[in-house]
């Protein structure tokens, strides 16, 4: 595995924890050793979406900060034409055989295996109905 994307459920929980940036990423490589650590930009709309719906104004900017952190200290993949190809050949793939994936999983995932990364995710069921994909319990 050269590498992770983390899920925004690994993100939120340890926020929750009031663990830092940098503390998710010392936790990451100390369980998962010296690799590259990233996140889709499909994650940072997630946890911007969970920023926006926050009950309070001091809660959302806290939220909103964090999120700006995250962005700067670990590399955000774009969802490129060919991560959007390759998304759009496991969605239909899958879907003949009767599989629904939920369509931010299926482009983290995508970005993931276009990678050759794993996904660090604490919703394993998430992950698991992409073919290839290696998912990481974190």
């Amino acid at each position: 595995m050269a590498g992770v994307i983390l899920d925004s459920s690994v993100i939120i929980a340890a926020e929750r924890r009031g663990h830092t940036v940098r503390q998710i990423l010392e936790q990451v490589r100390a369980s998962q050793g010296e690799i590259e650590i990233g996140a889709s930009v499909i994650t940072i709309a997630e946890l911007v979406h969970g920023a926006y719906r926050a009950k309070t104004q001091a809660r959302q900017e806290r939220r909103l900060e964090f999120i700006e952190r995250l962005s700067t200290d670990m590399p955000v993949h774009p969802v490129s034409l060919d991560i959007a190809r390759l998304a759009g050949r496991i969605e239909g793939q899958q879907e003949a055989k009767g599989i629904q994936l939920a369509f931010e999983d299926l482009l983290i995932g995508a970005t993931a295996l276009h990678l050759d990364y794993a996904v660090g995710t604490l919703n394993h069921r998430d992950f698991e109905r992409v073919p290839g994909l290696l998912v990481v319990q974190l």
